[in-house]
């Protein structure tokens, strides 16, 4: 039987988390899948995967956001077949940036003017689809570090837009 890894939080902050990943056996380990999840804005889980070669690793994970809950999940990839999944949770330090106010204008029929407040330096995601499931499920999405974006639309159809 394959054991899962051992997923190990070595240290966090508002914006980064590193953890070790070993296995407790002497099965030979070729690497790790690992998919960090969390949730935006309660409507949209996003995922981030890391492909990592070699038996025993330290991994740092950036460009996260503070006081924001982290699911890492991971298995091993073995010269016996892949390892079951294990979990760690882990919450970042800091403060929640506050949410952005979002104002959205139609420049004609296919482009809307996308603006917001909020803290400079930072790197905004914009989502938008034309229902609450696709904006959860599969929304249309940009990324900025302004403050403001054109997005372009499909003619005659009504927009949700998240920043």
């Amino acid at each position: 039987v394959i054991p899962p890894p051992v997923i190990h939080i070595e240290r966090y902050s508002e914006d980064s988390i590193s953890f070790s990943l070993k296995m407790t056996t002497n099965i030979k380990v070729s690497g790790y899948v690992v998919n960090i999840y969390w949730t935006f804005d309660t409507h949209r889980q996003e995922k981030r995967t890391l492909i990592i070669e070699g038996e025993k690793s330290i991994q740092k994970v950036t460009n996260l956001t503070a006081h924001t809950p982290y699911e890492i999940s991971a298995w091993a990839k073995t010269e016996l077949g892949d390892s079951p999944l294990s979990f760690a949770h882990v919450v970042t330090s800091g403060t929640r940036p506050a949410s952005p106010s979002l104002k959205a204008k139609a420049i004609n029929q296919t482009a809307v003017e996308c603006s917001w407040t909020g803290p400079r330096n930072v790197v905004y995601g914009i989502f938008y689809a034309t229902s609450f499931l696709e904006l959860y499920r599969s929304p249309h999405n940009a990324t900025t570090t302004s403050h403001n974006i054109t997005v372009l639309v499909q003619r005659d159809e009504q927009y949700l837009f998240l920043v």
